[in-house]
């Protein structure tokens, strides 16, 4: 052998000898040390994949704030909003960005929520509520990658809302309702970061009127009962506040040469079809003489003219019917009989209105003929049929209250 195999298999020997017993307790230590460092090791990816969650939410909500942000102030943007249905909207009010966004992911839409919420208890500060949380967002996530635990983060925020409300509510200033100027001062605040900030002056006024119109005794407003029709031409200046009526969109039956204006109205708002009733199940008939279409003709005829009559004998001369899915609500036979006895008809209310209609004319639905009776209808001084640019409208005016009647 030579020299350099002698060293070596010399030293193998050397290390065997010099190596000392492995013991069971030092084997049971070592595995004891894997153990801890795998337990450390997935301790460090459940940290990092919460932390990385963490981040992801705060990002979305970023980003939805960021949306709206420059929308603030009285040098906001207008923001286009484009949707596949309902069309183009440009506007820079936040509630109406926020309600547009189609957003999915689950932290942003607690932004969205947020700013709804703010839109219902105050009707203002949409924009600047989720504005100021993405910015505590902002500063949480340095928070967070400098080391902060969340539960700190949050005893903290937590604090710092206790601390904010006593400074708000130490700075506030009793606001008196019966202040109609005060009011109208806050109206216009509101109004200087809207499109319409030009105009404050003519639309503050008008909305403070219409808030106070509503409010009951114990100050509460239900805002479902101010209702905002718009139509096309003319200009901001013609906005009118209709403190004693309501108006329809829903232009008047011209069938028969139909009433367009009924002073001293009795109104009625029926459920009902003015039409031939229709079998529960599918059928078939089949006519194979003249004399039996004839016969289906008159009978139609009697009992179109017997509900027409009842109205007119009720003491009608203003008609609402609501739409129907079921059937037609009004055939034009129907409607030829109602104008020939001088009662104005206004069809196709749509189902959403009537809540609205009740309680503005002081009437009450009628579901069924049998029910048409004197307490149930609503008067008014005249409802009148009106063009405007972008169509007809009814104007209804000088409604008496049921305390009146």
């Amino acid at each position: 052998l030579s020299l350099v195999h002698i060293l070596v298999v010399w030293s193998f020997f050397f290390s065997i000898r010099r190596r000392p017993p492995r013991s069971p307790l030092s084997s049971s230590s070592a595995a004891s040390d894997v153990y801890k460092r795998q337990a450390i090791n997935e301790t460090k990816k459940n940290t990092d994949k919460q932390q990385d969650v963490r981040l992801s939410n705060i990002s979305a909500a970023k980003a939805v704030a960021d949306c709206v942000r420059t929308s603030l102030g009285p040098r906001s943007m207008d923001k286009m909003i484009i949707h596949p249905k309902e069309g183009v909207t440009v506007s820079n009010d936040g509630a109406t960005i926020m309600s547009k966004l189609e957003v999915m992911h689950p932290a942003a839409k607690m932004l969205v929520d947020l700013s709804r919420a703010q839109e219902v208890e105050a009707g203002d500060g949409t924009t600047s509520v989720v504005v100021i949380c993405g910015a505590l967002l902002r500063a949480v996530e340095e928070l967070l990658q400098k080391g902060i635990h969340p539960m700190q983060i949050s005893e903290c925020f937590q604090n710092c809302a206790r601390l904010a409300e006593q400074v708000l509510e130490e700075m506030s200033i009793p606001v008196n309702i019966d202040n109609r100027e005060m009011l109208i001062q806050a109206a216009v605040t509101s109004l200087n970061s809207k499109i319409i900030g030009q105009n404050a002056d003519i639309f503050a006024p008008m909305a403070v009127d219409a808030v106070l119109q509503v409010m009951k005794d114990n100050s509460d407003v239900d805002l479902k009962n101010v209702k905002v029709v718009s139509a096309l031409g003319g200009t901001i200046e013609d906005t009118t506040l209709m403190s004693n009526g309501t108006i329809f969109l829903q232009k008047a039956s011209h069938s028969a040469g139909g009433k367009v204006r009924i002073e001293k109205a009795t109104i009625a708002l029926i459920q009902f079809q003015l039409s031939p009733p229709k079998t529960d199940m599918e059928s078939t008939v089949t006519m194979t003489d003249y004399t039996q279409m004839d016969r289906v003709a008159k009978e139609t005829r009697a009992y179109l003219l017997k509900l027409c009559k009842q109205i007119k004998d009720a003491g009608v001369n203003v008609l609402l019917i609501q739409k129907s899915v079921l059937r037609d609500a009004v055939t034009p036979q129907s409607l030829d009989f109602l104008a020939k006895m001088g009662i104005m008809t206004i069809t196709n209310i749509e189902r959403n209105d009537i809540d609205f209609i009740t309680r503005t004319l002081g009437c009450l639905p009628v579901a069924n003929i049998d029910n048409l009776k004197p307490e149930k209808f609503g008067h008014a001084d005249s409802v009148v049929q009106e063009s405007t640019p972008s169509g007809k409208i009814v104007r209804v005016t000088g409604v008496h209250t049921p305390a009146e009647n």
